[in-house]
Parts: C-alpha cells; sequence; structure tokens
C-alpha cells in the first residue's frame, strides 16, 4: 500500500486529528474498541479529501477503473478474453502470456501511476486481476476465463474497496511501526473489512448488457464512489451516538 505511506508527510489542520485517530488506534490493537477507533481513522481521513464531495470528485482513477473494468469483466461474460482483448482494442494481447496481458490490463483500467490517485486504483487492479485470472498462466488458459452476473459486481466492489483503502494517508505508515507482524496484519485486515462492508455498488438485473464506457457507466461509478464516501465520513458519528 506504497500510496499511502507516500502521503505520510502533512502536518497541521485536518491532519491532527487524522495521526491522533490513527496513533490511538494503533496503541489499542487487541482491545475491545478497537473497531470504534478504526473506524474514527477512516472518518477524520475524509476531510483531507476535501470531505465526501471533495473526495469523490478528485477520484477520476477510481471511477474511470470502474467503468473499464466494468467492460472487461462483462466482455469476460459474453465472450471470451480474446474477443475481449480485441473489442477493447487491446487485441495485440491475444497470445501472450500472463504476465504481459495483465501488466497492460492494469495500466488500461488505472492509468500508469504517475499520480497517488493512479498509484491507489492501479495496486486495486493488479489485486483484483490476480483474482480474476486464477492460476492462468498461458495464453490458452487465460483465453478460458469467464465471468458471471454476480461475480461481475462482487469484483467490481473489491475493486472500490481496496482502492478507497489505498487512498487512505498516514495508516501505512504506522502500522509500518508495529514489530508485530502477526498484529500488523490484523489491523490492516479490520481496516480492509470495515471499508469492504460500506462498498455497495447498484447494478441493473443484467450488469453485463450495461454500457460500461457511456453515461450509464459512468454514473454507477459516480453513485458508488459518493456513497462510499458519504458512509466514510459518518463512521464517527455513528461512534457517538
Amino acid at each position: 500500500m506504497g500510496t499511502s505511506a507516500d502521503r505520510a508527510a502533512g502536518t497541521g489542520g485536518n491532519w491532527t486529528p487524522l495521526k491522533h485517530a490513527t496513533n490511538a488506534y494503533v496503541r489499542g490493537l487487541g482491545r475491545t474498541d478497537s473497531a470504534g477507533r478504526a473506524h474514527r481513522v477512516l472518518a477524520r481521513h475524509v476531510p483531507l479529501l476535501g470531505g465526501a464531495g471533495g473526495a469523490t470528485a478528485s477520484a477520476r482513477a477510481g471511477r474511470s477503473g470502474i467503468t473499464r473494468l466494468g467492460g472487461l469483466l462483462a466482455g469476460l461474460g459474453t465472450g471470451t478474453p480474446g474477443q475481449t482483448l480485441t473489442a477493447l482494442g487491446l487485441g495485440h494481447l491475444v497470445g501472450q502470456d500472463r504476465f504481459t496481458v495483465l501488466d497492460e490490463l492494469v495500466t488500461y483500467i488505472a492509468g500508469t501511476g504517475d499520480d497517488l490517485d493512479s498509484g491507489a486504483a492501479r495496486d486495486a487492479a493488479c489485486d483484483v486481476l490476480d483474482e480474476v485470472f486464477g492460476d492462468a498462466d498461458a495464453w490458452e488458459e487465460l483465453d478460458q476465463v469467464s465471468v458471471d452476473r454476480d461475480q461481475l459486481g462482487m469484483i467490481l466492489e473489491r475493486f472500490l474497496a481496496l482502492y478507497v483503502y489505498n487512498r487512505v494517508p498516514v495508516v501505512a505508515e504506522r502500522l509500518s511501526r508495529l514489530t508485530d507482524p502477526v498484529a500488523m496484519r490484523k489491523a490492516d485486515q479490520e481496516m480492509r473489512q470495515i471499508i469492504a462492508d460500506l462498498v455497495a455498488i447498484e447494478l441493473p438485473a443484467d450488469p453485463l448488457s450495461v454500457d460500461w464506457s457511456g453515461a450509464e457507466g459512468r454514473t454507477i461509478a459516480e453513485r458508488s464512489i459518493a456513497s462510499t464516501y458519504e458512509l466514510l465520513s459518518a463512521l464517527e458519528d455513528q461512534e457517538r451516538t
């Protein structure tokens, strides 16, 4: 999660309550109120992105990532990987090995990673594509991969949850200070799970027929990102009630 660690140098303003919440969370790992402390961390990172509205508006790689990944998955649900790549303008990947195909697909979905937002999306895309293509290595195996309607929704939600987590500043840097690798993994998993539980992408009855490159796909992406950041920003208020 290098993108988050890179953002750990901020000072003052909204950084102060976030750092305090993160330090309290790390110190309190294993306590019964650990989840509540994690909620505060996640809620307090949203103001750094400009609030829920600002976080949504600046999530350019997230929006384009959802629509491009959606188009890829829909293609895998209605045709072969070879046909899908050709339709997406990536026909030169047909016949290539796993590394070449997935490397270019990550760039197609999330950009080159030359800024923090794109880097967060690339990390998320890399993780979900590994899952989509499983153990397939040679092209003959890659070309057998398919996705159904239910899987499409779950994969998009996983991408969004990972992308949002990768945009959270400070946490990775603070967790890296832990000397107990078991505690570090547990904390990392707890944060990821909280976000995953909040992510919900509303899809039509047949998501395979969505025009992911058009207005319908963009609307789905925009609404899902906005909903996630609104829920994240409300986490601390929920802890007070």
